[in-house]
């Protein structure tokens, strides 16, 4: 089976959701991190030559002025958000940059026309270097769970669920599901990071990336029974190692940070994520704009597991 192109270049956190009417939408990180781009298109291939939509730019200064990392687009409760993380500055603190999370809303029914209003910052209680944040309903509650720096725990973020009162309000107290334990989620640094879930067979199930963003990025899974409590830490189980990796033979270096989509079937689950052609990166990989949108069917086993394959591969 052939190597995968890239579907869209220079595109990192994808985030890929196909809404009611049809459409699919897409954002992602831009390499200049300073604006939340958006696209659409009636398939998947379509979303590699769809117009390009600008809905927000940062501020000149001010805590929300740098670094836009990580958005992603949800339709909760008869809205559009766009969830993301920005920082103050470039100015790096206790080993971290300072990013914190915040939303915006369109309640427009095309999102790439509307008008976008800014919430401002979603406050989870730690005061702390946070991003990557994703939102989910499960029976009837809707749920954010994102990655945050806690500063009793060494590394840069553990990933943290909670409850939602309202689209951009928390409801409950962050719970902690993982943090970097295993040797393939502290190359370079202790990350646990972009959350992505995804209810099938039975089960919730959540991936996350880990390492530094360069070669050694891989991707994690988690996984509870849909009855369980999922504030409840011991609901979760976690897999010891990682379920995509680099695969050097075909070029494919550091996927991650995914998101879940369907196929125009609406039943088959597509996997969305980013992954560099190559690894000699000069100074920090955040300032290597090549890291590329992949998309790939996700398989599963016969007792419903997800089956993700090689980063490299549709197989």
């Amino acid at each position: 089976m052939s190597i995968l192109k890239p579907l869209i270049e220079q595109r990192a956190d994808p985030f890929i959701y196909k809404h009611s009417d049809g459409f699919y939408y897409f954002t992602a990180s831009v390499p200049a991190y300073d604006r939340i781009e958006l696209r659409r298109a009636q398939t998947i291939e379509g979303l590699a030559s769809a117009e390009t939509v600008s809905v927000w730019h940062k501020p000149d200064t001010g805590p929300y002025s740098e670094l836009i990392w990580a958005p992603e687009i949800h339709f909760n409760e008869g809205a559009w958000y766009v969830y993301f993380a920005a920082a103050p500055s470039r100015e790096i603190k206790d080993d971290l940059f300072q990013h914190r999370m915040y939303a915006i809303r369109c309640k427009d029914e095309n999102p790439l026309t509307g008008v976008w209003e800014f919430l401002g910052q979603i406050d989870t209680g730690i005061d702390t270097f946070c991003l990557d944040a994703t939102t989910f309903t499960h029976k009837g509650q809707l749920y954010y769970m994102w990655a945050q720096k806690e500063k009793d725990i060494p590394g840069n973020s553990n990933l943290l669920i909670a409850t939602m009162e309202n689209p951009w309000t928390l409801s409950s107290e962050p719970v902690r599901l993982t943090i970097p334990e295993f040797e393939w989620e502290c190359r370079g640094f202790m990350v646990n990071e972009g959350p992505a879930v995804l209810q099938r067979n039975g089960k919730v199930f959540v991936t996350y990336s880990a390492s530094a963003t360069d070669e050694n990025y891989a991707m994690g899974l988690l996984w509870a029974d849909e009855d369980a409590d999922l504030m409840d830490p011991s609901s979760w189980h976690k897999s010891t190692k990682p379920v995509l990796v680099s695969e050097p033979k075909d070029e494919v270096f550091g996927p991650g940070h995914n998101s879940f989509t369907v196929a125009e079937d609406d039943e088959s689950v597509l996997l969305v994520y980013h992954a560099r052609t190559y690894t000699e990166i000069e100074g920090d990989p955040l300032w290597d704009p090549n890291r590329h949108t992949y998309v790939k069917h996700l398989r599963w086993d016969e007792d419903g597991m997800p089956v993700f394959g090689k980063a490299s591969r549709d197989e």
